[in-house]
C-alpha cells in the first residue's frame, strides 16, 4: 500500500519534496552532476509523460536511467534498437504450446520487454518506422494488442528514448507527429572538467554503490494523481497557450518567428507546459505553479516541437535560441 494513502495534498507534497531529495542523493552515488537532467526526468515521470534524451555516447544515459529505476523500485527494461528489430521483439509474440496431459495445442502470449515500468529505448532512430510505431502506440495507449486480445501495460509506464545527435547515417529519424508523443526533449551535455575528474575517479575504482529504493510504483501513481489535482490560475493557462500560439508563424506577429520557424508547436505543448509547471511546483514544495515554472519547462517542451526554417539553419539559429527569445518577448 502507498505511503500517501491517508495523507492530504499538503502532506503528500511535503513527502514528495523529501523523497525527490533522497532520490537525487541516491542517483548521485553513480551519476556526477546532471542535476537539471535528473529533475526533468522526474518531472516527466510524475506528469505521466515520456522523454526523448539527446546526447553523444559515453554520457551515462543508460546508467542514469537504470539507477533511477532502482531508486524508484520499478521494473527496468532496455531495448536496443537495431535495423533488424521487429515489432514483436518489443511487444511480445504468441507461441504454440501443447498441453502434456490432453495433447491439446494452444497459443500462449509471451510478453516482450515493453512490459516494464521504465523502458529505455536505446537509439530509437536506428530501427525502421514500423518498429518505431509499435513502441509509440504502446506509449500513447498503454496497451498491447495481439490477435484479438489486448494486454494492459503496467502502471506507471515511462519510456525514455535516446538518440545520438552525431551519427545520422543508416538512421530513421522520427517524424514530427511521432516526436510530439514525447513530453520532453532533454539534451545531455558534456560534464564540466571537475565533474569529469570525479567521473573518472568513481568509474575506475573497485567500489560499487548500492542504490536504495525510495518510492514504490503505488507511491508514484498517487503522486501522478496529486499533480493532476494541483490548482492553476486561468492567467497561467492563458500564458502557456499564448506561448504555444506564438511559436506558430501564421498565428504570431513576431518577426523572428515568421523568419526562423517553419512549423510551430501543437496543442500538446500547452498541455505539457501546464503539467510540467504543476509538477515542478510540487517538487519545490509549492502547491500552485508560477510563471517561472512554465518558463523552466518551456525548453524541453518546445525543443522538438518547433521546426526551424532554412533561414534559421543558414544563420545558425537553434531551436533553443528561438525559445529564449520567445520567453523574453512574451510577457504574462
Amino acid at each position: 500500500m502507498s505511503k500517501l494513502t491517508n495523507e492530504n495534498d499538503a502532506q503528500a507534497a511535503e513527502f514528495l519534496g523529501e523523497a525527490v531529495e533522497t532520490i537525487k542523493g541516491q542517483i548521485s552515488k553513480r551519476i556526477v552532476g546532471q542535476e537539471q537532467v535528473i529533475e526533468q526526468l522526474l518531472i516527466a515521470l510524475l506528469s505521466g509523460g515520456h522523454v526523448l534524451l539527446i546526447g553523444v555516447p559515453g554520457l551515462a544515459k543508460t546508467l542514469m536511467i537504470s539507477t533511477l529505476a532502482e531508486a524508484l523500485d520499478l521494473k527496468f527494461s532496455r531495448i536496443q534498437f537495431t535495423p533488424d528489430l521487429m515489432p514483436s521483439d518489443i511487444t511480445g509474440t504468441e507461441v504454440l504450446e501443447q498441453d502434456r496431459t490432453t495433447g491439446e495445442r494452444y497459443f500462449k502470449f509471451v510478453k516482450g520487454p515493453i512490459f516494464g515500468s521504465i523502458i529505455l529505448a536505446d537509439e530509437i532512430n536506428r530501427t525502421p518506422p514500423k518498429t518505431q510505431a509499435a513502441l509509440l502506440q504502446s506509449m500513447q495507449e498503454h496497451e498491447v494488442t495481439t490477435g484479438d486480445k489486448t494486454y494492459k501495460l503496467p502502471d506507471p509506464f515511462f519510456v525514455l528514448a535516446t538518440q545520438n545527435p552525431i551519427e545520422q547515417e543508416g538512421t530513421y529519424p522520427l517524424p514530427e507527429a511521432q516526436l510530439d508523443r514525447f513530453m520532453f526533449d532533454v539534451n545531455i551535455d558534456y560534464p564540466s572538467e571537475d565533474e569529469e575528474v570525479e567521473v573518472v575517479k568513481q568509474t575506475t575504482g573497485a567500489s560499487e554503490q548500492e542504490i536504495k529504493p525510495v518510492l514504490t510504483a503505488e507511491d508514484i501513481i498517487d503522486l501522478q494523481k496529486l499533480v493532476r489535482r494541483v490548482p492553476v490560475s486561468d492567467r497561467l493557462v492563458e500564458f502557456a497557450v499564448r506561448l504555444s500560439n506564438h511559436t506558430r508563424p501564421k498565428r504570431t506577429e513576431l518577426d523572428f518567428v515568421r523568419k526562423y520557424v517553419r512549423w510551430g508547436a501543437g496543442p500538446r505543448a500547452s498541455q505539457y507546459l501546464i503539467l510540467g509547471a504543476k509538477t515542478r511546483a510540487i517538487l519545490y514544495g509549492r502547491l500552485t505553479p508560477s510563471l517561472d515554472d512554465v518558463k523552466a519547462v518551456a525548453y524541453p517542451v518546445f525543443r522538438h516541437r518547433i521546426i526551424t526554417s532554412f533561414n534559421a539553419e543558414a544563420e545558425g539559429i537553434s531551436t533553443d535560441d528561438i525559445i529564449e527569445k520567445l520567453l523574453a518577448e512574451i510577457s504574462e
